[in-house]
């Protein structure tokens, strides 16, 4: 089988199984909100498995909240892996609840949509966070506030780490690592096919990523953090993002001492 038809076929069984998920999760949001945080879950780890992602992962996961994981962002795979290992839902940047089928996705799954590009909107997306949180949910914070190539981290932005400051919230560091291609180490020159960055378009990119066969990605969960105070906010995202870059480099040198 070439891999454009496997590509092809790829795309059909996430449609064919996509869009009457999507109708189900429409009618438990309001018939049966229990089964509708735990639905995506099971709709994730059937999608990895067609797209041919195979997750390990390590350490405490948060099942239950009130939690706020905080991950470095790679791709819009992120989701999908992300969504294989607990109920939880994303914080995303506001334009994509209107992006075709992907922000019909996410609303479904009750993200938080925020405005990150403009200051005196944080306290509005922060405080829904807050809200959201003392409600006990699993919230993930793409920390970076955007994507990058896998092979790095970027610096974490704190902004956001204030809706954690409530009793009772754990903070949990997590590196997302796109360490395998094939049951190979993924280097540098493959990882782009499925990093999502820059000026990237997501039809080309998703055909792509999909063309070339399974990879192999490692969910690392860091020790959980607590926060308290304004001082505490920039020093929690400091060492999560340490947490979370010492993770991605051991990933991807463990995997490569494998060969």
């Amino acid at each position: 089988m070439t891999d454009r038809v496997r590509a092809a076929l790829t795309l059909s069984a996430f449609l064919g199984m996509t869009l009457p998920c999507m109708a189900v999760q429409k009618i438990l949001l309001v018939a049966w909100p229990g089964m509708a945080e735990r639905f995506p879950r099971a709709y994730h780890r059937r999608l990895a498995k067609i797209l041919g992602v195979k997750v390990s992962i390590k350490g405490h996961v948060p099942e239950k909240g009130p939690a706020l994981i905080v991950a470095n962002h790679v791709s819009w795979l992120d989701i999908v892996i992300l969504s294989t290992a607990a109920k939880l839902s994303f914080v995303a940047k506001r334009e994509v609840g209107q992006w075709p089928l992907f922000g019909s996705l996410a609303r479904l799954q009750r993200s938080v949509f925020i405005e990150r590009d403009r200051r005196h909107a944080t306290g509005v997306g922060r405080d829904e966070m807050k809200t959201r949180l003392a409600n006990g949910d699993v919230l993930v914070l793409f920390a970076e506030g955007t994507s990058s190539d896998g092979n790095g981290v970027l610096p974490f932005k704190s902004a956001y780490f204030g809706a954690a400051d409530l009793e009772g919230v754990a903070i949990h560091p997590c590196t997302i690592a796109y360490s395998g291609h094939r049951n190979l180490p993924m280097n540098r020159r493959m990882r782009p096919f499925y990093a999502w960055y820059g000026d990237m378009e997501l039809p080309v990119h998703l055909w792509e990523a999909v063309s070339n066969g399974p990879i192999e990605v490692d969910l690392i969960f860091h020790e959980p953090r607590r926060m308290s105070g304004p001082k505490a906010r920039k020093e929690i995202a400091r060492d999560c993002e340490t947490d979370v870059r010492r993770g991605l480099a051991t990933a991807l040198h463990r995997r490569r001492d494998l060969r």
